[in-house]
């Protein structure tokens, strides 16, 4: 499964690692610093792989929870149109929430989610991205925990995927036969 020879890697488990263990003592130092304690909140189901792997890089409490929302469908481009499919099981009320998310490309996910925590309440908000892809951003906005900036290329792996398939591949990869895929 893990030698596809019609997928190229872009970033490597080993670059995951190491970037994943720095974000993770980035965290660390500024929540420690500012005495606040972060409440991650997953964006499912693409960023599982990276929260999990996050969380034991942060030195520190922290709970987490767990949102879901779709703009893509069954495509490999964005519709636009932002829907919740599964929302929080726990009030963001006070808390300091950590957006954990597998990548950002428009936008639109994000402004959403940001939004929507502000009007709940949160104290503060932050944004944690595996992977960064500005040539597609639509609405800005500042991201404070950045993994990897990656061309626009439509990406799979550790966790993104492409028609539920790929998500387990240890490595984020482009398709270089996406009839293949």
């Amino acid at each position: 499964m893990f030698n596809e020879p019609h997928i190229r890697p872009l970033v490597t488990a080993h670059q995951i690692a190491e970037r994943v263990r720095e974000m993770g003592a980035e965290i660390a130092r500024d929540y420690s610093a500012e005495n606040r304690v972060p409440h991650a909140v997953c964006v499912l189901k693409g960023a599982c792989m990276f929260l999990g792997d996050l969380m034991r890089s942060v030195e520190l409490p922290m709970t987490i929870d767990f949102i879901a929302v779709s703009s893509y469908g069954g495509s490999t481009t964005s519709s636009g149109e932002v829907r919740l499919v599964k929302d929080l099981d726990q009030s963001v009320q006070r808390q300091d929430v950590l957006i954990v998310e597998d990548i950002v490309d428009t936008g639109l996910t994000l402004s959403y989610l940001v939004d929507l925590f502000w009007r709940r309440g949160a104290s503060s908000v932050r944004i944690a991205t595996l992977l960064d892809k500005k040539a597609r951003r639509r609405i800005s906005l500042p991201v404070d925990y950045v993994g990897f900036e990656i061309p626009d290329e439509f990406v799979i792996g550790y966790g993104l995927d492409f028609d539920e398939r790929y998500r387990n591949l240890p490595y984020v990869g482009v398709a270089v036969d996406p009839s293949r895929l």
